[in-house]
């Protein structure tokens, strides 16, 4: 059983698609890992022995900070008392957030809060991603595990018309600071160059100068290990340290412990084989999300649409879901796969709906169409809502089962009394993968044509 003594790391995400992002770096550098929904009780763990890092994938993305707070404050503490090296609060790495939705200084407050560091690292880059910070600005690739132009985040055609959280600004200083009154200090993509000892000295200078919060810099891969060895340097004896950021927090962990052969990494991982009929499930109204439902119904792909104004606004949306799981049912039956979406691009109200009702009937549908046909996999798109639909489906925790796109694993379920059970699922963000992406995932294997 994962006790005080052997987790690395514990983290929480700010949302599903987010939290398996995180999961699969941690399992690519060979911790052995689990993802919860909520932090685990004893017994849980007691059924995943030999965990080096578990996480909790959580919803405070799409929540207000009286919200997040309510929720966050329990969530730290217990993650506090597993005595974990590390504990993370996972975000986006286009740093998804707004003084009044899924706000990251909020987040950092509490956890400032609990965790008793002097300052609190922030690393939102990640490389791998094509996500990058220079001189605290913020840039992004159009899509993940594409080739897509890369724009500075507040121009980036999809994240600065986010139906929720719109990227205004490309400074993370400034955007952060609209949410949180703690100073934040800055190692820039220079500095970060620096033998340890000189990035020491700049680290207790900005401490020093009152910074609460450390912003870094990545602009390339190998600069992760500098930032691991740093961000690990910070450890005081006996006391967890709290960071903020993307999954390079664990890429940059990861190879800090791969450099100490602390972990061992995987470069292996298996084919997982076909999976006819795919059931696809989103709610994502990205843009790349939409291209590639568009592929998929190009590629042979059913379609069902979801009527999302109308879960929304009814008070009893029953009704709905039963007709739209029967047609989930009937195409399953005759073995064709399937997507069933709220039409998130062609409806510019879907990104001012809720979240956890859209999310939840997604998730409903889901539970209740396996319940009628087994299914060997299913895909969840769309980071505000996935939390809510992996809760619907009743699924208590995922273990990664290989790697096919970067930041989105596939993964097995274990959700104990529903028909997700032992199902292989993939939770994708609106920002993952080229136009093909049902396709990869359908095949199994990273060779399906576009």
């Amino acid at each position: 059983m994962a006790t005080k003594n052997n987790l690395l790391l514990a983290f929480y995400g700010d949302d599903f698609t987010g939290s398996t992002d995180a999961l699969e770096f941690m399992s690519r550098a060979g911790a052995k890992t689990a993802l919860f929904i909520e932090p685990p009780t004893e017994a849980q763990l007691a059924k995943y022995p030999h965990l080096d890092a578990i996480g909790v994938a959580g919803n405070t993305r799409s929540l207000s900070p009286e919200k997040m707070e309510a929720v966050l404050i329990p969530s730290f503490t217990a993650l506090n008392r597993l005595g974990a090296r590390h504990v993370h609060y996972k975000v986006c790495s286009t740093f998804d957030s707004s003084p009044t939705v899924g706000s990251i200084g909020k987040a950092i407050d509490v956890g400032a809060s609990i965790f008793t560091n002097r300052f609190v690292p922030l690393l939102v880059a990640a490389p791998a991603l094509g996500r990058y910070c220079l001189f605290g600005n913020l840039f992004a690739r159009m899509g993940i595990g594409s080739s897509g132009e890369i724009y500075r985040i507040d121009r980036h055609p999809s994240m600065s018309k986010h139906p929720v959280t719109p990227a205004d600004e490309s400074d993370l200083r400034l955007h952060l600071g609209k949410q949180t009154q703690k100073k934040t200090g800055l190692v820039d993509i220079l500095q970060i160059e620096k033998p340890q000892q000189e990035l020491g000295a700049l680290v207790d200078k900005l401490v020093s100068e009152k910074s609460e919060v450390i912003l870094i810099d990545a602009l390339e891969e190998r600069q992760l290990l500098t930032i691991g060895t740093m961000i690990d340097g910070q450890v005081s004896k006996g006391i967890t340290l709290f960071s903020v950021g993307s999954s390079g927090i664990e890429m940059a962990l990861g190879k800090y412990w791969i450099s100490k052969q602390v972990l061992k990494p995987v470069d292996h991982w298996p084919n997982p084989g076909k999976a006819t009929p795919l059931l696809v499930i989103s709610g994502s109204c990205s843009p790349v999300t939409v291209a590639q439902i568009a592929w998929a119904k190009a590629h042979g792909f059913e379609e069902v649409v979801l009527d999302a104004s109308a879960v929304c606004m009814v008070d009893d949306a029953s009704a709905i879901l039963t007709s739209t799981t029967q047609k989930v049912v009937d195409f399953l039956q005759q073995n064709k796969s399937i997507i069933v979406h709220t039409n998130g691009g062609a409806d510019a109200t879907v990104g001012n709906l809720s979240s956890e009702k859209l999310g939840g009937a997604l998730g409903e549908i889901t539970r209740k169409a396996l319940e009628k046909v087994s299914i060997k996999r299913v895909v969840v798109a769309g980071g505000d809502t996935s939390s809510y639909a992996a809760r619907a489906m009743g699924i208590e925790a995922v273990e990664m089962i290989t790697a096919l796109v970067a930041g989105a694993p596939l993964c097995k379920a274990t959700a104990p009394g529903s028909s997700l059970e032992g199902v292989e699922v993939n939770f994708k963000g609106g920002q993952v993968g080229a136009a093909n992406y049902f396709g990869i995932l359908m095949e199994g294997k990273m060779d399906v044509s576009v």
